[in-house]
């Protein structure tokens, strides 16, 4: 098998969740890209949704959109039961806010859960008996650098990204046998509407770039060439990783 063959997913399916834009969006392409036919999530029906969806279809016909809201338990279950049987599954959808352990509360912790942990579980949970039966699967988890680097101010976040890098590592040794791999890439900063509004003060991105050694922030693309690898046969020997995609930034 020469090197394109070993990144073609033609044949193969992939749900990346939280795909509509930004981290999501990138890989979703870029697995399009390779072949793969794409199925496009959002929480909700709107036009970042169907524009994305209309730029994927240009790639590949074949691509689809879904919705759900992963925060909420019946919505996730109605979600699984459209996806039917997807031979990759990208969970990139999570939800964040900017809260400390002074402004700590337990309505918060439970948002952030639901969506972050919970869900990823359930979809994993969904997915994996059609992979096994297939012998061949790919779930890429979608952390971030503040699983190494835990932000104050995103107390509960960074302690949902921490808990998918155990879960990662969990499910990596349970299905290893069975063709499937699990791993975790982790971003640091990258520019993202999410981020958009925190880094247009000037002060502040100064001092995000001063603790990245690659001296830029990073781009949604910068992340989806690491997915095309793991969701395809030329990373099928790597599984329970946990990559950053950080500039450097996860360093000391």
């Amino acid at each position: 098998m020469d090197i394109l063959q070993k990144f073609d997913l033609h044949g193969r399916t992939a749900l990346v969740t939280g795909s509509s834009r930004g981290i999501g969006k990138a890989i979703a392409l870029t697995l399009a890209q390779a072949g793969a036919e794409v199925m496009i999530h959002g929480a909700h029906a709107n036009e970042g949704l169907a524009a994305t969806l209309a730029e994927a279809r240009q790639i590949n016909p074949s691509a689809t959109s879904v919705t759900g809201d992963l925060g909420d338990r019946a919505a996730t279950a109605e979600l699984i039961a459209r996806i039917g049987s997807p031979d990759i599954l990208v969970l990139n959808a999570s939800v964040q806010s900017y809260q400390t352990l002074e402004n700590f509360t337990a309505e918060e912790l439970t948002r952030q859960y639901e969506v972050n942990l919970r869900a990823s579980c359930e979809l994993i949970q969904a997915v994996i008996p059609g992979m096994r039966q297939r012998r061949w699967g790919r779930i890429v988890i979608v952390g971030s650098v503040n699983q190494y680097k835990p932000a104050a101010r995103l107390l509960i976040y960074s302690t949902t990204k921490a808990a998918l890098v155990n879960l990662t590592g969990n499910c990596a040794r349970q299905y290893a046998a069975d063709g499937i791999t699990v791993n975790n890439l982790a971003p640091g900063v990258i520019l993202t509407d999410r981020n958009a509004e925190a880094l247009k003060d000037a002060a502040f991105r100064q001092q995000i770039l001063k603790g990245i050694p690659a001296g830029r922030l990073g781009q949604p693309d910068d992340c989806a060439g690491l997915a095309l690898l793991l969701c395809s046969d030329a990373g099928a020997y790597i599984t329970g990783a946990e990559i950053p995609v950080t500039g450097g930034m996860h360093l000391g």
